[in-house]
């Protein structure tokens, strides 16, 4: 039995303003903040305690959020990959041991043991403890919480990414509606590469994905080479959209998004008059999509339009002259964006 209503009782960090409400609370033992719009059904909740993650975003109580856990105690206990998982310093892969910035080569520590493998992936902080929340807050208009990560006060971390920065990410939901917005705040003197993103799951409840169909609004699809690094190589969109997810396995990357009178790219599933969509800002200039199977060939029931300022690899790349997209933050300056998730037929 979930304990919401006792944890609640015991720890009264809650602010409501008539629809809107967000309060601090555990589940299962774990810390966490929910977030509700009563008048459409929607409830967000996030474990600022594991990588600061959004794990369930449900709509009249079905989760549209992949999320293959009984509760957030389990969870808590065996952070996996799932909900909106937050990569950075750099998002996916990188094709070394190391990474290009200014013109310099910086080699990871290997021996500290917080970058593994030989083509180190999904970043520094997916499931980081780090974060301390700032505020928790609703008025008449949305409910939200923020949190802060200063990366500049953690040793290990500044070895592996000598830039001194933090992170503030805010989860804003209103009109049924949940905004991710992250800000990066460079406190160095040197220009900082922004290669973060976020590794979004979703799922349309009870129905199975093969019956699922996405869209997606591509122009280019980036082509992966060996190891799934991208070779620099473009090419005109040649995946169907809309595209039924039957029998299909995917994991691209795409970019040159068509985008709408407010400069957000549009992604979907659909299937039986239901609907899950990410809306991508303007500086998510590039997505992957993640479509796999499992063991015996069967689908994961899940997808990934994954909000990225990069493509795989692009902070290499970019130094090799195969890449022109790289985003920087000056130093002294912050950069900030948004994406946002919503459904409609649940």
């Amino acid at each position: 039995m979930i304990r919401f209503a006792a944890s609640a009782v015991l720890l009264p960090m809650a602010a409501a303003a008539q629809n809107y409400t967000a309060v601090r609370m555990t589940d299962h033992d774990a810390p966490i903040v929910r977030l509700a719009d009563a008048a459409r059904g929607v409830e967000v909740s996030v474990a600022p305690e594991i990588g600061n993650r959004a794990y369930e975003m449900k709509v009249h109580g079905k989760n549209i959020l992949y999320f293959p856990f009984a509760d957030a105690g389990e969870f808590h206990k065996r952070p996996r990959l799932c909900g909106i998982p937050f990569l950075a310093p750099w998002a996916d892969l990188l094709s070394e041991q190391a990474f290009w910035a200014n013109g310099k080569r910086y080699a990871f520590n290997m021996e500290l043991g917080n970058v593994r493998g030989n083509m180190p992936s999904h970043g520094l902080l997916v499931a980081s403890p780090l974060w301390r929340v700032t505020e928790v807050a609703a008025d008449a208009r949305s409910a939200h919480v923020t949190s802060r990560l200063e990366f500049w006060r953690y040793p290990d971390l500044m070895a592996q990414w000598p830039f001194a920065h933090e992170y503030e990410m805010t989860y804003s939901l209103a009109d049924g509606a949940l905004e991710v917005k992250t800000t990066i705040a460079n406190l160095s003197a040197d220009p900082m590469p922004v290669v973060s993103g976020y590794h979004s799951f979703f799922q349309i409840p009870d129905i199975p994905r093969d019956e699922w169909v996405a869209h997606f609004p591509a122009r280019i699809h980036v082509i992966p080479g060996e190891h799934n690094i991208p070779t620099g190589e473009m090419r005109p969109m040649d995946v169907p959209n809309p595209l039924p997810l039957r029998g299909r396995t995917l994991d691209d990357g795409f970019t040159d998004f068509e985008r709408d009178s407010e400069g957000r790219a549009h992604f979907w599933i659909e299937s039986g008059g239901k609907r899950v969509e990410t809306l991508l800002g303007p500086k998510y200039n590039v997505a992957t999509v993640w479509l796999p199977n499992g063991p015996g060939g069967q689908p994961r029931e899940f997808i990934c339009f994954e909000p990225l300022t990069t493509i795989i690899n692009g902070l290499n790349l970019a130094h090799e002259g195969r890449w022109n997209g790289l985003q920087t933050v000056a130093g002294g300056a912050k950069w900030t964006e948004s994406f946002w998730v919503r459904a409609s037929g649940l």
